[in-house]
C-alpha cells in the first residue's frame, strides 16, 4: 500500500550494464555507471536491479529485449509481438502509462516464469520454445502494467486484484492478437490447473480474500488468485456483457492509477460502476461468494475447447488399443494441444504405451520445456527409464520452480525416485536461487529452512 518514486545510481565494473525498473537507455554504453529514475509511485516490491553483460535488440520504438549476447536475437524474435501486445491492451483497456516497456531474460536459474517489474519485466528464459507456444508469459506480465502495477493489491490477503485480473488481461490479450481458438485452449489448461490446486490445498485457502495472519506470503500463491480470480471477472462480463464489462473494468483503471486498493474498496467500485446498472443481471451476493466461500459456486462458466474434443477422442482411442501411437495426427499440435492430451492421462501406463509414445513422437527428446514437464511426470509416474537421463539434465539446467518442484514431489513419491531426488537436489543446489532452493529443500529433506 505504500508506494514512492526513486532515482538511482548504479557503478558496475566497466563492460557490463545495470537495468532497473525504471527508464533503462537501450543506447547506454556500458561505462560501468548507469543512473536511473521512476517518476511514477510505485510499491516496494517493484523496485528491481539486474546487471550482467547484457546487450539490446529493438522490438518496437517502445519495446525491446535485454539479454546476454549469445541469446538476445533469439529471444527478440520469440517476443517480436510484444508491441502488437502493447497495441492490444491500449485498444481494451486504456494507454500505456509506463513509457516503454522492455524484456529482461533471465538466467535459467531464475525461479519465476516472470515479474512485473514496471517498464522492465524479468523473463525466464524456458519460455523461448522458438515457434511463440509460450509467449502468454508476456501477455501476462504486459498485462500487469494495468493490474497489479497501475492499480495494486493493497495487502497480500487481496492478492487476486493483482492476478486474477492479470490472467483476465492476459486472456483477452492472446485472443486479440492470436485468436479465440488459442485463447480458447488456454482457458481451459489454466481452469484444470485450479481444479487440481483446489483439490490439494486446504479449503480456506481456496477463498479468494485469505486470511495472511502470521504467515509467509509466498505460502498463498497457487493457481486459486490467478484462475479463480480470472473466473470470477469471466462470470461478471458474462452476466452483464462484454462491452458493459470493457467499459467498467477500463474506467476502473482510470479511476484507481498509481493507487493501492483491497477487496473492500473494489466491490464498492464495482457497485458503484456496475452492478447499480446491471442490478437484475449481477449482484453483491454472487460477487462475495466468489471472494468469501471456499472452492468454486455454481456459477462458474467452466472453458472449452472443440480442439480438446477432438484430441479427448484420440487419446480414448490410443488407450483403447484401436490407434497406433504413430497413427496419432500430432505433427502439427500445438504445446496446448500437447499439454492437454498429456495432462489428462491415467494415473498409470504400461511401459509399452510410454515406449509407442516415445518412439512415435520424440517426447523424451522435446524442446519445448512446458510439453517436457509434462512427459517427465509421466515418466516418474511410470518409472520409464529410458527418460530419466533427460530428467537429470532437466532438473540439473532448470530453477524455475513451477517447472522443478512438481518433478522433485513426483520422485518423492516412489521408493526408487527418492535417492535420485536428494541425489540431483545436492548437486543441483548450488545453482538454485534461494526461493527455488528452499521449496525444493522441503519437498526432498526431512529437516528444511527456507
Amino acid at each position: 500500500a505504500v508506494r514512492f518514486t526513486y532515482d538511482a545510481t548504479v557503478t558496475t565494473r566497466p563492460g557490463m550494464r545495470a537495468v532497473m525498473s525504471a527508464d533503462n537507455d537501450p543506447d547506454s554504453d556500458a561505462t560501468g555507471v548507469d543512473r536511473f529514475s521512476m517518476p511514477q509511485a510505485i510499491p516496494s516490491y517493484l523496485m528491481a536491479l539486474a546487471v550482467g553483460v547484457l546487450e539490446f535488440e529493438p522490438i518496437s520504438d517502445r519495446s525491446g529485449v535485454y539479454a546476454e549476447p549469445s541469446l538476445v536475437v533469439e529471444a527478440r524474435d520469440e517476443f517480436i509481438d510484444t508491441e502488437a501486445m502493447i497495441v492490444a491492451t491500449e485498444a481494451l483497456f486504456g494507454a500505456y502509462q509506463w513509457g516503454r516497456y522492455d524484456l529482461l531474460i533471465l538466467p535459467p536459474s531464475f525461479p519465476f516464469g516472470g515479474m512485473e517489474n514496471p517498464r522492465l519485466s524479468f523473463i525466464t528464459p524456458t519460455v523461448i520454445a522458438g515457434d511463440k507456444s509460450l509467449v502468454a508469459l508476456i501477455a501476462h506480465e504486459l498485462a500487469h502494467s494495468w493490474s497489479g502495477n497501475l492499480v495494486t493489491n493493497a495487502r497480500w490477503n487481496d492478492l487476486w486484484l493483482n492476478e486474477g485480473f492479470t490472467v483476465y488481461l492476459e486472456s483477452r490479450i492472446m485472443e486479440k492478437v492470436y485468436g479465440e481458438k488459442r485463447r480458447r485452449m488456454e482457458d481451459v489448461l489454466g481452469y484444470q490447473s485450479l481444479l487440481d490446486d483446489i483439490e490439494s490445498l486446504a479449503p480456506e485457502d481456496t477463498r479468494l480474500l485469505v486470511n495472511m495472519t502470521g504467515r509467509d506470503p509466498d505460502d498463498v500463491f497457487s493457481n486459486v488468485p490467478y484462475e479463480k480470480g480470472r473466473s470470477l471477472l469471466v462470470f461478471i462480463e458474462q452476466a452483464v456483457g462484454r462491452e458493459a464489462f470493457d467499459t467498467w473494468l477500463r474506467g476502473y483503471f482510470d479511476r484507481h492509477e498509481f493507487n493501492s486498493l483491497d477487496t473492500a474498496a473494489f466491490l464498492v467500485d464495482l457497485q458503484t460502476y456496475l452492478i447499480d446498472h446491471h442490478s437484475e443481471q449481477l449482484t453483491l451476493e454472487q460477487v462475495s461468494e466468489w471472494i468469501n466461500q471456499p472452492g468454486l459456486p455454481a456459477t462458474v462458466v467452466i472453458p472449452t475447447s472443440d480442439v480438446f474434443t477432438t484430441v479427448d477422442s484420440l487419446r480414448s482411442e490410443w488407450l483403447a488399443g484401436r490407434l497406433l501411437a504413430d497413427a496419432i495426427p500430432a505433427s502439427d499440435w500445438t504445446v496446448h494441444e500437447w499439454l492437454y492430451f498429456l495432462n489428462n492421462m491415467p494415473d498409470t501406463l504400461s511401459i509399452e504405451q510410454m515406449a509407442a509414445l516415445d518412439q512415435a513422437h520424440a517426447l523424451t527428446s522435446v524442446g519445448n520445456n512446458e510439453i517436457a514437464h509434462s512427459w517427465l511426470l509421466l515418466a516418474i509416474t511410470n518409472r520409464f527409464e529410458p527418460a530419466l537421463p533427460r530428467l537429470r539434465s532437466y532438473l540439473l539446467e532448470i530453477g524455475r520452480r513451477k517447472l522443478v518442484v512438481p518433478l522433485y514431489e513426483a520422485l518423492m513419491k516412489t521408493d526408487w525416485g527418492q535417492p535420485m531426488a536428494v541425489e540431483i537436489f545436492e548437486q543441483a543446489s548450488p545453482g538454485f536461487h534461494p526461493l527455488t532452493r528452499g521449496s525444493v529443500a522441503c519437498v526432498v529433506l526431512p529437516d528444511c529452512d527456507k
